[in-house]
């Protein structure tokens, strides 16, 4: 399939690289992400990925737009204050770049309909707030060997790992069961600052463009913190756990468990 013409204008800046080009550009039209969470970290992801020119992108989002929203979820305007988050996303997806596909899914995602979910997609994207709905998503991506990024912030902190099926660490390996509820304090309770949703988010979508081309080197058994008040990062390396009770060697969960939610998980 050959670039249109405005194809090659649109993607210009991608196709004079070297590492992505035409042969680049063309992977990433012919990809598909699923994004879980249309927030913080959602919100840059969509508008990074959208523009990227991903051919089908998936948004799944239970709630509705609020205003204390806006500070950070710049996905969204005043304007969408109570439109489902999912529909104004794909708004502003689209209207960055009407050539794409995007699915929606106005919806909580659970151990029963995850799996369904991200079966249909090569890239999983972890954008949400709480412990329960990371582990759901770790366990499910590691089930159904789907590649994904997590990441989670808080105050001035952020955090981003990436997972290649059988070939890095996963989430439960370092982070072995979810704390119990009301343990960590929320972001309504602890606040985050706006821009922090932009540069984790951000990353997060730059290692979704690497995976899909191929190129350059992924946060595959590594945890990257930053720390916004130090202006600091700190790659740190992970081990794999031959006990994890998802990836290991005897695994004990064999399908995805709902746990008690509890919000903003770092």
């Amino acid at each position: 399939m050959a670039l249109t013409d405005d194809q090659l204008q649109r993607y210009s800046r991608h196709i004079i690289l070297k590492e992505i080009g035409v042969k680049g550009q063309k992977r990433l039209l012919n990809s598909s992400v699923l994004i879980i969470g249309a927030g913080g970290l959602g919100a840059p992801v969509g508008l990074y990925l959208a523009a990227a020119g991903i051919g089908k992108i998936g948004i799944a989002d239970a709630d509705d737009v609020d205003l204390s929203n806006l500070q950070r979820q710049v996905i969204h305007s005043t304007a969408d204050i109570g439109k489902a988050k999912v529909s104004s996303a794909k708004e502003s997806m689209l209207a960055i770049n009407p050539e794409i596909e995007v699915d929606t899914y106005h919806d909580f995602v659970s151990a029963s309909n995850i799996l369904d979910m991200i079966r249909k997609y090569d890239f999983i994207i972890d954008g949400t707030d709480n412990f329960p709905a990371k582990f759901l998503i770790n366990d499910a991506c590691v089930l159904a060997e789907k590649p994904f990024s997590h990441a989670g912030i808080i105050r001035f902190k952020g955090q981003l790992m990436t997972y290649a099926p059988g070939k890095s660490p996963c989430y439960r390996c370092v982070f072995k069961t979810p704390p119990p509820p009301d343990a960590v304090p929320t972001c309504k309770q602890a606040g985050v600052i706006g821009a922090m949703g932009g540069v984790i988010g951000s990353l997060q979508a730059m290692e979704a463009v690497k995976y899909l081309t191929g190129i350059g080197d992924l946060l595959t058994g590594y945890l990257l913190t930053y720390d916004a008040l130090k202006m600091e990062f700190r790659k740190i390396k992970l081990p794999f756990d031959k006990d994890c009770a998802v990836c290991g060697e005897h695994p004990a969960i064999l399908s995805p468990i709902d746990y008690e939610q509890a919000v903003c998980a770092i």
